[in-house]
């Protein structure tokens, strides 16, 4: 991740289709990769009894006590690449770098990283859509029914810590 103080932390949850593909994605700027950030990432996002596939990241360890079917991959002792092992997360990270790239031209600093992640999903999320009429009413629809916003929320991206423990 390209990013100006080169210690944003990034958690990427990407559904799995089967046999295969990529569904909707989410994904959150953390203050690092610890349990206690990873967590409420994945109660917010993953709907419980769900199978959520990590690589063996110790931050990972407490799903089981949340209701979650927790499957590890290592890639190494696999033999696979991590882009093979979990191709999902890869391809929206490169994704996600070549637009910070290409956009932004790599000018993107850590305070307003979230807006650009939320920009980024909601597209992506959106990316098969039928109709852009349909995806610009959805937007409108959302505009409407959400709370209100601070400047500082506006500028620098939703504070979603004030949401633990609720589910989507």
């Amino acid at each position: 991740m390209w990013v100006r103080d080169q210690q944003s932390r990034l958690v990427i949850a990407v559904e799995v289709k089967e046999p295969k593909g990529s569904g909707r994605v989410r994904m959150r700027h953390v203050p690092d990769v610890s349990g206690s950030s990873l967590q409420p990432f994945v109660g917010d996002v993953i709907a419980q009894g769900a199978t959520v596939r990590t690589d063996c990241w110790t931050g990972c360890n407490g799903l089981l006590t949340h209701e979650y079917l927790h499957k590890r991959t290592v890639p190494s002792s696999s033999g696979d690449h991590a882009h093979v092992s979990m191709p999902g997360v890869h391809r929206v990270a490169a994704l996600l770098k070549r637009w910070i790239l290409g956009t932004h031209q790599g000018s993107v600093t850590s305070a307003h990283l979230q807006s650009y992640l939320e920009e980024l999903t909601f597209r992506f999320n959106r990316r098969s859509s039928g109709s852009r009429g349909l995806v610009f009413r959805r937007l409108v629809e959302q505009a409407v029914v959400a709370g209100p916003l601070t400047e500082a929320e506006l500028t620098y991206g939703y504070d979603w810590s004030r949401n633990q423990g609720r589910r989507r």
